[in-house]
């Protein structure tokens, strides 16, 4: 079988390439000169963690300890989170079958159930062992049988996981492991806003891969221009820009992750459908959320793909006051929810936005 990873560091990065100027979406004051001098002033870090690049950009006179705070707050939820440390409280829970989390994993796990109860369970933490079968943790993968599909799937559930979230205890069924990767870097970019906000900053950003948050306006009190990437990475570039203001702009898409099958020809992508134990493959390739909340863009992002377009459609129409998103299909055509009608626009010569309303 041929393995492919497309995730470079410099495509995903491309986003903080187009934060210009530009239309304002959640508004937000920036500083004044005489609050902080050094308002415009930028500092930027990169961190090698959560198996990506991370990009911290921080402005204002508390920048350094600010960026200080946000790469050991990057380093600590990693060691927390990350299914591939042995050691990490994930790592326990899945070796032993139950255990205690804290705060922060804790409140990973009541999250993720909450966005399992909300999208009829297309966002599932118990998807790991597919990614197993299937060979997308250690890189061999495989094409599995009907059998060994259902043997997995038996084992597959979110609803099965039992979780207190008062004490933080958790425990799974037989065979059941839990992966918190698809809200952990959401997760992880609210709690550096907070550092940043902590630290006196009313400027920042920061990019994990496919995620950028936010914090307020640029220090010009203009919008941030945030790039929705083009899912046919060999045309490469961007499809649409997104102006925004203390928001997050998470995207999912098969092409981040996938392998094809020398024997078939067939593409297998990396996101899971919980209810068939197969990758996913509908119309959508991308799909990319804003919204103020970091942890919900992250794991609706992954959802809203594996629902599809029509019923992705339906969800946001039902939860249009927590978020909106950018839909990009295969045949290149690009949706935007009602609520991007004023921020969002496509690029030159691309294809025009369609409205869902």
């Amino acid at each position: 079988m041929k393995r492919q990873n497309n995730k470079t560091v410099m495509s995903l990065l491309l986003v903080l390439a187009l934060l210009l100027c530009g239309c304002g979406a959640a508004s937000s004051s920036a500083p004044s000169a005489a609050a902080d001098p050094e308002a415009a002033e930028r500092a930027c870090r990169y961190v090698d963690s959560m198996d990506t690049v991370i990009e911290l950009t921080a402005y204002g006179s508390g920048r350094e300890a600010a960026l200080d705070a946000a790469e050991a707050e990057v380093l600590r939820l990693n060691d927390l989170l990350s299914i591939g440390l042995a050691d990490s409280e994930v790592s326990r829970v899945n070796r032993e079958g139950s255990g205690t989390l804290g705060p922060d994993a804790a409140y990973l796990v009541k999250r993720a159930l909450e966005i399992f109860d909300s999208t009829g369970g297309a966002f599932d933490l118990t998807v790991y062992p597919l990614m197993v079968l299937w060979g997308f943790t250690g890189g061999e993968h495989h094409v599995p049988s009907d059998e060994e599909l259902a043997e997995t799937l038996s084992v597959v559930g979110a609803d099965r996981v039992r979780f207190d979230a008062q004490s933080g205890e958790v425990q799974l069924d037989e065979g059941q492991a839990i992966d918190l990767g698809g809200i952990a870097k959401g997760y992880t970019s609210a709690r550096i806003m907070e550092i940043y906000r902590e630290h006196g900053l009313r400027s920042g950003l920061v990019s994990l891969g496919g995620n950028v948050q936010c914090l307020g306006a640029k220090p010009d009190g203009s919008a941030w221009r945030i790039g929705v990437r083009n899912p046919d990475t060999e045309a490469g570039g961007i499809v649409a820009v997104v102006a925004v203001k203390d928001m997050a702009v998470i995207s999912s898409g098969g092409y981040e992750r996938f392998f094809v099958d020398e024997e078939t020809g067939v593409t297998y992508e990396h996101i899971m459908d919980p209810k068939t134990g197969r990758p996913v493959h509908n119309e959508l390739a991308q799909v990319t959320i804003v919204t103020p909340d970091g942890t919900l863009g992250d794991g609706l992002s992954t959802a809203l793909y594996i629902l599809g377009l029509e019923a992705a459609s339906d969800y946001w129409r039902a939860h249009s006051d927590e978020f909106d998103a950018v839909f990009v299909g295969r045949d290149g055509q690009i949706w935007i929810t009602a609520g991007l009608a004023d921020c969002a626009s496509a690029v030159e010569g691309g294809s025009p936005l369609q409205i869902i309303r």
